[in-house]
């Protein structure tokens, strides 16, 4: 099965002294699901933009040694990827500051036919991944021209996972609130998390709203603690489900939790397996990935889940 995922990676300087990786939240989910997929038949693409300096070309290489497709990167030369400052607290509260307004991939989808739109119009992709963020980088344009190659996807039979991630600084919630409703219809699997639903929607009546915008499984992340899957929400009878997370001696960094979750949720639901058994593994893995610091643990860490 080949999944295809649109989002942002930003370079990440943290640390003192500083130190600079890579991350963001569609890339997080991508690159753990490479890893957990290689043994699953899952091929893992990642559609971005990226510059055509020696940053962003060691971020394309680093994915393709992760066993990332990166045949729908495009390469502008006039442009470079995002950056973000993460400052920790002695409490490990962490402040982010970001200089991403000019960056690469907010451009993917001007100029010229992307290589995602000609994948999708070939239907190379059986799953496209993208979340509220993906939506939120691109221009007015982009945001439109995204939502019309869903569209085509779906029409072709694919399938679409959306992730709700909403950021108040790249968006309105007004905005917000037009263009997940214009995405939310197409998903086969929503993943939510309940801060940023919360902050976008001012309330928390989940089944009621993803009923009425025509979805069908919903799945409430809740990293290491107890996640919460709505199923059948067109029928009768819709179900609802608790599936327990992992106590934690103690959390390193929770920076990627919620990707990782996504990660091991998508390994195993997209190959048939219950939701209940999916979220046992997005558990797993999310909390795995809370006990070593950074977005991206290494991967002899996580060799058993894989």
């Amino acid at each position: 099965m080949n999944v295809a995922f649109f989002g942002e990676c930003i370079i990440e300087l943290s640390g003192q002294p500083l130190q600079r990786t890579f991350g963001g939240d569609t890339l997080n989910t991508a690159l753990y699901l490479a890893r957990l997929g290689q043994s699953r038949n899952l091929h893992v693409s990642y559609a971005t933009g990226l510059g055509m300096d020696r940053i962003s070309e060691s971020m394309r290489v680093a994915w393709q040694i992760e066993h990332i497709n990166t045949n729908l990167v495009r390469k502008m030369k006039d442009k470079l990827p995002g950056l973000c400052l993460i400052e920790t607290e002695a409490n490990n509260h962490r402040h982010f500051h970001y200089w991403r307004n000019d960056s690469a991939a907010k451009y993917y989808f001007h100029d010229v036919d992307s290589p995602f739109e000609q994948g999708i119009l070939n239907q190379d992709y059986d799953v496209l991944y993208i979340s509220g963020i993906s939506l939120a980088i691109l221009t007015e344009e982009g945001k439109a021209l995204l939502v019309s190659l869903l569209v085509k996807h779906c029409e072709h039979g694919g399938k679409v996972v959306f992730d709700n991630r909403y950021r108040a600084a790249l968006q309105s919630v007004k905005q917000a609130q037009y263009w997940h409703s214009q995405v939310l219809p197409l998903a086969s699997i929503v993943l939510l998390n309940e801060k940023d639903e919360q902050n976008m929607w001012g309330d928390l009546d989940i089944m009621t709203r993803y009923s009425q915008l025509g979805c069908q499984e919903v799945v409430i992340q809740r990293s290491h603690f107890c996640s919460k899957i709505l199923t059948d929400l067109q029928s009768s009878y819709p179900q609802v489900e608790y599936v327990s997370g992992h106590s934690v001696h103690r959390v390193i960094d929770s920076s990627a939790a919620i990707d990782a979750f996504s990660a091991g949720y998508l390994a195993m639901r997209l190959q048939g397996q219950s939701p209940r058994e999916s979220a046992e593994l997005g558990h797993q893995l999310s909390t795995r990935v809370i006990q070593y610091p950074g977005a991206i643990i290494p991967r002899q860490a996580m060799n058993d889940l894989a």
